[in-house]
């Protein structure tokens, strides 16, 4: 009864940490819908993978991406060839005769393919394949430069958050070497999940096995999609397993080891989880039983580590210990588990995390432990953590017409498919910013035309669709309308939306990222739908697409910023606001645009973090300089610009910031 007790105590712990039921479907919804939306259409797709799209927000978890070409396809015999029009789509061909089970090399039979994967191929065995080194390091240079090879990906820095991006080639079939798998499937996962799973087929991902034959030319099997559809078809309790083995993997069994003598890794705990499951080895998988569940999981990994084989959960016969974990490395490990065997579930105590759990209910045995998932977070902590998500997931860059026509044509399918409530809301702000992009797009189309009819379509059109996206989005996207006032002259409309926007973001409740005033957010719009809380309590940032004009004014830094391969400029919203209303002015009232000036001046200056964060303060000081100097006040903008040039370089404005410092001429 005390085991089943401390089970309740720490799944209540773990869904405070990684997320109650509703938590996790809501990140895999949206995830799922940015997916959807961006790949419609699209030459090159991408797939989120990894704990990221699993539903873990770890705080040291990187992100992972996958990027195929969607004109080559990897096939497994000759005879699947009738499936695709080979004129159209670049056919590679899996020559497995020399490889280890679950790796392969990829054959061009017909010699044609895209110019990176022919720079990317060698001669072999009389044919024509394609080496996987030297396709990671051709996307590495094309992608992004400035990354590292880390295993099969292209790895670095983007801002704040690590990512692991994987350029690698699709088939539509499932391996033939994973047929054993299908067979397996009796009791999990469903039979409609493994069906699907079949369907989607595999990917291959340009690393070799150390121990075969041709490492540096042999693609690795990736069931990435395969496992997170398996993830997402366990139940609470068992993605909660998995939370927990990757947490003991982390605080226990890798503390304060370097990373190169780490043996183990998250992929065997979360092999081992599929593997306990599908052998159906606890009977029920529930909060009262997830110390169970992981004892289970850690006997089955102590097994693997002492016979030195840990079966691949698709290809059973890819034995994932075979280069690392042997000899002396294997004896060192297996005692090292086997002394924390020893210790029984008490071993968890040695995780700073579950510790706080287990210890509540040992000093309290009459402690009662509600799981019931509508008492572990508030409506304003679930809301905070989904309007990030969204954020986060929002990723639609154009500034191509066309596209923005196909984004609002798939916008149009989907309203009439079966969505979630999350799914709906995720799409909403979606909307928002394609329809801003296609407005800012048409305006600048026909900013030069001669045709006055053809001015006065667009223009209208681009007002419509501005206000429309207000309906859909943000506080904070009501201020894309006053940038258009602003670029068409009609500067009194513009700084009328912008009073507007400015006694919104002024309100008590106002939610910004994860800053809220939790209690005043429910007071005052607590109960009602997200698009109202959409409306009238949450902001973000500025976010201005760096190929698309929206004010003359910054297009120095949105050049400079494209220059250094970022894709949007993020101004923070009140720094936006002030220097939109400065800008207007200044057309209408100089002493008016000095005081929104003054106003601008006190925000950069005295912020302490709370409005202006680390990241914008490079476009922050900026902006306060431009202001600076059109108002001419040189000194004080030469100032400013210099503290734009001591900012972290998020932005990448600096070559318009030193361009700016030359034109001052003091």
């Amino acid at each position: 009864m005390a085991l089943q007790k401390m089970s309740e105590s720490v799944y209540v712990g773990m869904c405070h940490a990684i997320g109650t039921p509703q938590q996790v479907t809501s990140r895999r919804d949206i995830a799922d819908m940015s997916e959807l939306l961006r790949n419609k259409n699209e030459l090159v797709r991408f797939m989120r993978s990894g704990s990221h799209r699993e539903g873990f927000r770890l705080h040291d978890s990187d992100v992972d991406t996958m990027f195929w070409p969607t004109n080559h396809r990897v096939i497994w015999e000759f005879s699947q060839t009738e499936f695709y029009n080979i004129h159209r789509q670049r056919l590679i061909l899996c020559d497995s005769s020399e490889s280890p089970p679950g790796f392969t090399l990829l054959w061009l039979p017909l010699e044609r393919a895209c110019r990176v994967v022919l720079s990317s191929c060698l001669r072999m065995n009389g044919g024509l394949y394609i080496s996987s080194s030297k396709y990671r390091e051709m996307t590495r240079t094309l992608g992004r430069p400035d990354s590292i090879v880390h295993g099969p990906c292209n790895s670095g820095l983007h801002g704040t958050i690590e990512y692991d991006d994987a350029h690698c080639f699709v088939s539509d079939f499932w391996p033939p070497s994973a047929a054993s798998w299908i067979d397996r499937c009796h009791s999990w996962p469903l039979a409609h999940v493994a069906n699907d799973i079949i369907r989607n087929g595999c990917h291959f991902v340009a690393i070799g096995h150390k121990l075969g034959n041709h490492e540096d030319s042999e693609w690795r099997i990736s069931f990435s999609r395969a496992e997170y559809k398996l993830v997402y078809s366990m139940n609470h309790t068992q993605f909660l397993t998995y939370g927990l083995m990757k947490l003991f993997l982390k605080e226990i069994i890798n503390n304060g080891i370097r990373d190169e003598d780490k043996l183990l890794c998250s992929y065997h705990m979360k092999t081992a989880v599929f593997w306990a499951i599908q052998q159906n080895t606890l009977p029920h998988w529930c909060p009262k039983n997830l110390l169970a569940g992981f004892w289970v999981c850690f006997k089955l990994l102590l097994k693997w580590v002492y016979e030195g084989i840990s079966p691949n959960f698709f290809i059973p016969e890819n034995n994932m210990f075979l280069s690392k974990i042997h000899g002396q490395a294997q004896t060192s490990l297996f005692r090292r588990l086997y002394g924390l065997y020893e210790k029984g579930i008490a071993l968890l105590l040695h995780s700073p995390f579950i510790r706080s759990s287990i210890i509540d209910v040992l000093c309290n045995p009459r402690l009662t432990v509600c799981t019931d998932e509508h008492t572990l977070i508030s409506e304003a902590e679930f809301d905070v953590e989904l309007f990030v998500e969204i954020l986060s997931n929002h990723s639609l860059n154009t500034s191509d017409l066309q596209r923005c026509m196909k984004f609002l044509h798939t916008v149009e399918q989907l309203i009439g498919s079966p969505l979630s409530q999350y799914q709906v809301v995720s799409l909403q702000k979606h909307t928002a910013t394609i329809l801003q992009c296609t407005a800012f797009i048409l305006h600048n189309m026909y900013t030069n035309t001669c045709v006055n009819k053809q001015v006065y379509i667009a223009k209208k059109m681009s007002c419509h669709m501005l206000k429309l996206g207000a309906r859909f989005g943000f506080v904070s996207d009501m201020l894309y309308i006053a940038m258009y006032h602003y670029k068409t002259l009609r500067y009194r409309e513009a700084l009328s939306v912008i009073e507007m926007t400015k006694v919104k973001l002024a309100q008590p409740y106002l939610m910004y990222w994860g800053h809220v005033d939790r209690e005043r957010y429910t007071e005052a719009v607590g109960g009602q739908s997200w698009s109202t809380k959409f409306r009238q309590a949450v902001a973000r940032d500025i976010k201005l697409i760096n190929k698309i004009c929206y004010i003359s004014e910054l297009l120095p830094e949105q050049q400079s910023s494209l220059q250094n391969r970022r894709s949007a400029l993020f101004i923070q919203v009140l720094v936006m606001l002030h220097f939109l209303e400065s800008l207007c002015y200044r057309h209408i009232d100089t002493t008016l645009s000095q005081a929104a000036l003054d106003e601008l001046q006190v925000l950069v200056h005295h912020d302490q973090g709370l409005y202006i964060g680390n990241l914008y303060r490079d476009i922050s000081w900026e902006i306060l300089g431009i202001c600076q100097q059109m108002a001419g006040h040189l000194q004080a903008a030469l100032y400013s610009y210099h503290q734009s040039l001591r900012q972290k370089q998020f932005n990448k404005i600096l070559t318009a910031t030193t361009q700016r410092i030359h034109e001052l001429h003091i």
